[in-house]
């Protein structure tokens, strides 16, 4: 998946993210830039390991992310079964067949480099979904199309330029038919000025406009009330929140960072797209789940 790679290859330090802890900007047709080539210029480049060897799978497994990154060392691990390969600072375990990439940096993420997917990530959504279950729907700044296709969580947060991006193009988001809901996460703290103008903006009798002026740096009045701000911080924190904006599906999968609205809207239904198959090909098989139905 896209942006499992992107995500990894933010890790290793192939791609920067901004200081909102975002993925990488898109062009104007909504490709994401490429990644530059990774090198050690202090060092001397790593030696290709022979072929056939578990090294050579690592280094090749690595290269499923970015075929430029250049490891600094691959060699064993203290876990068995796999090799070490340390690349732009961070360490990454692969499996001796070169099938599954595990990185401690990444709150433990393993990588299947065969279907591009992270098997962390389904129980992670599991679990994100939940929390979110847990923050009443009229706690949300919801902004919405008519009958939109997808809707999706945003915890946002009124400083950072990335956020201010996306809520910018709002109305280009509605026109994909995506429903953006918003959730409030402070990046400087519970108790910072950033804390205390979302606190504002959530006791505002319009919050909608309170945000969009927010956003924009208009004057929003200080104004306390009884708030979930704080609530949806530590969710978020719960969530594995690092930097805002977080985009998250109704399932709980996490796509982004800021993504460009006409990428977002490919995004998603490319995951739709995925859901359906298994359905389908169960559906279809002698004996699936349409013959299973029983009396």
């Amino acid at each position: 998946m896209m942006q499992m790679k992107r995500t990894l290859l933010a890790v290793l330090g192939a791609i920067s993210l901004s200081a909102c802890a975002q993925a990488p900007e898109a062009d104007a047709t909504g490709t994401p830039s490429k990644a530059p080539v990774v090198s050690s210029p202090m060092l001397p480049a790593t030696p290709e390991p022979a072929e056939g060897t578990p090294e050579a799978r690592a280094l090749a497994a690595v290269r499923t992310l970015n075929p430029n990154l250049q490891p600094e060392q691959i060699g064993a691990a203290p876990l068995p079964g796999f090799r070490e390969v340390i690349v732009s600072g961070q360490v990454v375990y692969v499996s001796d067949d070169g099938r599954y990439m595990f990185l401690p940096g990444q709150g433990g993420a393993l990588y299947d480099t065969v279907s591009e997917r992270s098997l962390s990530e389904a129980s992670l959504a599991g679990l994100r979904r939940d929390l979110l279950k847990t923050i009443p729907a009229s706690e949300r700044i919801v902004f919405a199309p008519a009958n939109p296709k997808y809707t999706v969580t945003v915890f946002t947060d009124v400083e950072c330029g990335y956020c201010r991006r996306l809520h910018s193009e709002i109305a280009e988001y509605n026109q994909q038919g995506i429903a953006i809901e918003y959730l409030a996460f402070p990046r400087m703290g519970i108790g910072s000025e950033d804390y205390n103008k979302m606190v504002a903006v959530w006791c505002a009798s319009d919050r909608k406009q309170a945000l969009t002026d927010a956003k924009a740096e208009k004057s929003v009045p200080e104004h306390d009330c009884k708030n979930t701000v704080s609530m949806q911080y530590n969710i978020g924190q719960r969530a594995g929140l690092t930097g805002t904006p977080m985009i998250l599906t109704e399932d709980g999968t996490q796509v982004g960072g800021y993504v460009p609205p006409a990428a977002l809207r490919e995004t998603l239904d490319k995951l739709a797209a995925e859901k359906a198959e298994p359905a389908a090909v169960g559906n279809a098989a002698p004996g699936g789940n349409a013959a299973a139905g029983g009396a």
